[in-house]
């Protein structure tokens, strides 16, 4: 963008899970400005009613996530320089969750999705037991910590078309999360997560289009830990089908 033009033309989604429009206004444009930046600027200075959801401000909680131009995004950590198109911006609330209410979204879905997918730990030890030692190089470590870093945000949940499509889809961060807890060493139920991860809804479910993996953005890959799930899946199917036989 040149800020030659000293004026954006900012439409923000404002309204509930009934009904809603984009309102448009007017934002002086300011050398690294956000798009957080931006919403607070029209909350602070022509809406006080425009209801948004906002933390850290520096990229570590996740909150701030919105669709900008249609594409899930931090806003905290997105430059308008970036994304502006010509002289136009849109903010919209995260896609594929409930509007609470303008750029609000209702997070319990998503959550729900998390503990469908058995994305918890199955302890083998008590807090009294010591502590067992594991490699990080291990390939198993290896393989969890790859996810480790998800924190939340349901950037690739909102990214994601096959959850646009299917409400039943257990969604990325959730299965990401199984997945990591699968290759968990110290985790004493991995059946349990495979059961979760293959039924209905479950990782089979994803087209692999690798939205999730691209619009990450903390560069982590939801789509090879859905691949690693759909493979252990189906070899513990065969085996105990097998088993019966």
């Amino acid at each position: 963008m040149s800020f030659t033009q000293n004026i954006m033309d900012v439409s923000i989604w404002r309204g509930d899970a009934q009904a809603g429009a984009f309102a448009h206004f007017e934002v002086p444009a300011q050398k690294s400005q956000t798009i957080l930046d931006v919403v607070a600027w029209i909350q602070q200075h022509q809406d006080p009613t425009l209801s948004y959801r906002y933390a850290c401000r520096v990229g570590m909680c996740g909150s701030c996530a919105m669709m900008v131009n249609g594409v899930p995004r931090w806003t905290c950590r997105t430059h308008v320089e970036k994304v502006l198109e010509g002289n136009k911006l849109e903010v919209a609330p995260l896609r594929n969750l409930p509007v609470i209410k303008d750029l609000v979204t209702d997070m319990d879905s998503f959550f729900d999705k998390w503990i469908a997918a058995e994305g918890r730990h199955h302890p083998t030890a008590s807090r009294l037991d010591p502590i067992a030692a594991i490699s990080p190089e291990s390939a198993g470590r290896v393989k969890a910590n790859a996810g480790i870093e998800c924190i939340n945000c349901s950037v690739c949940y909102a990214a994601c078309d096959t959850v646009a499509s299917n409400p039943d889809y257990l969604g990325p961060a959730a299965l990401q999360r199984a997945w990591t807890v699968y290759n968990d060493a110290k985790d004493a139920d991995k059946q349990a997560v495979l059961d979760a991860v293959s039924g209905v809804g479950g990782c089979h479910n994803c087209h692999t289009q690798g939205s999730c993996t691209a619009h990450c953005p903390n560069d982590l890959d939801p789509m090879t830990a859905i691949a690693g799930l759909k493979r252990v899946s189906a070899a513990s199917f065969f085996k105990r089908r097998k088993a019966r036989a």
